[in-house]
């Protein structure tokens, strides 16, 4: 990804934090902590399943047997978590979207030994990466790791609310049997109008995987893709956000959280979308007002909303999302499934290998690299 110049606060930072905090690995025995799901009864039905607490990303006899302290817990939150033990003498911090480690300012400012953040999968937005930019730390992720498995579970989530699948599946198990209940607010995806907010690796992957739905496809981003590429996907690019939202049967949220895409979706931006719209978002729950969706599934004014992601994580008891009409929602899963998880333990040892060696990451996987945010968390 590009790294462009940010301005002179950051140019600041840099040069202030050059002299304190290094990416390369000084010589020793390093502390590396990292944080993961606990899996308990399930840690041992699949020896590939390495991303939760119990077996570690699989790195923890390569880190020992070179000297290396690995301390993994599931326990993040809270002012005596076990989290905050190991804070004040870290050097590195493993983490995934999927049971966020929250990296806040004051966490970094307790963190006197801490030089590299990785997030083992992608999206980094549990760090405050104005605060790990200022502090000259590094931080990254496993690019490209989850793409594939969170476009799959896109397309699954289009599908299950289209055709009204949950309350089907809900009458079988309860005993029901109720045709209409279900047939009324079922429809076919042929034809839909599918807008998604955001076009990198997994929004691009999704419209290549709707296009023999032989659906109406369009895309919002940054940059307008290839005109070769958008040509084989037959999306069409709309630079105007609040002109392609009202046009979408289906939109799917495909955007990072940043300061400018947080709460996007407030009820005012919501009410302008056509009654009955479908909204799938694996990206961030915090792009979304929570209430506001809340209120427009109980209202109508959302036909069905489904997705992954929550905010915080893992979402409380009494999140209103658990209890709207309407949802078709679950933990944030899509991108751990085993195939991910072999993926995103392999670059997260690729990285640490790296680190150890003086030697760079690779360049797509820098998220804060020398002060400076990547492009997309501008």
């Amino acid at each position: 990804m590009a790294m462009k110049r940010v301005g002179s606060s950051a140019v600041r930072a840099l040069t202030f934090s050059a002299f304190t905090r290094h990416l390369h690995a000084s010589p020793g025995s390093k502390k590396i902590v990292g944080v993961f799901y606990k899996a308990n009864e399930y840690a041992s039905l699949n020896p590939n399943f390495l991303g939760c607490a119990e077996n570690a990303l699989g790195i923890r006899g390569w880190l020992e047997s070179q000297g290396h302290q690995y301390i993994v817990t599931p326990d993040k939150d809270g002012p005596n978590c076990e989290l905050d033990k190991h804070i004040p003498d870290l050097h590195v911090l493993i983490s995934t979207p999927f049971h966020p480690a929250y990296v806040t300012a004051e966490r970094i400012k307790k963190a006197k030994n801490l030089q590299l953040l990785l997030t083992a999968g992608i999206g980094s937005d549990h760090i405050d990466l104005k605060a790990a930019a200022e502090a000259g730390l590094t931080v990254a992720e496993v690019t490209g790791s989850n793409t594939v498995s969170v476009a799959e579970d896109e397309l699954m989530r289009i599908l299950i609310l289209v055709r009204n699948y949950l309350p089907g599946y809900h009458q079988v198990i309860s005993g029901e049997w109720d045709v209409a209940a279900i047939a009324h607010r079922a429809y076919d995806l042929e034809g839909k109008t599918v807008g998604t907010v955001g076009a990198g690796r997994i929004g691009r992957l999704l419209l290549q995987r709707l296009k023999p739905f032989n659906c109406n496809l369009l895309y919002h981003d940054r940059l307008q893709m290839d005109p070769k590429l958008e040509s084989e996907i037959g999306a069409t690019f709309e630079e105007d956000l609040d002109a392609m939202l009202p046009k979408c049967d289906i939109i799917v949220i495909n955007t990072p959280l940043t300061e400018k895409t947080k709460g996007m979706f407030n009820k005012e931006k919501i009410a302008k979308l056509k009654k009955g719209v479908l909204i799938v978002n694996n990206a961030r729950g915090a792009i979304m007002d929570t209430q506001a969706v809340a209120d427009a599934c109980s209202s109508g004014h959302i036909g069905g909303y489904s997705g992954d992601v929550w905010y915080p994580q893992p979402a409380p008891k009494d999140h209103p999302w658990r209890y709207m009409p309407n949802q078709a929602m679950t933990p944030h899963i899509s991108g751990t499934t085993i195939d991910a998880q072999l993926r995103y333990a392999a670059g997260t040892k690729d990285m640490l290998d790296r680190y150890f060696k003086g030697e760079d990451f690779p360049a797509q996987n820098y998220i804060v690299k020398d002060g400076e945010l990547a492009s997309q968390y501008r």
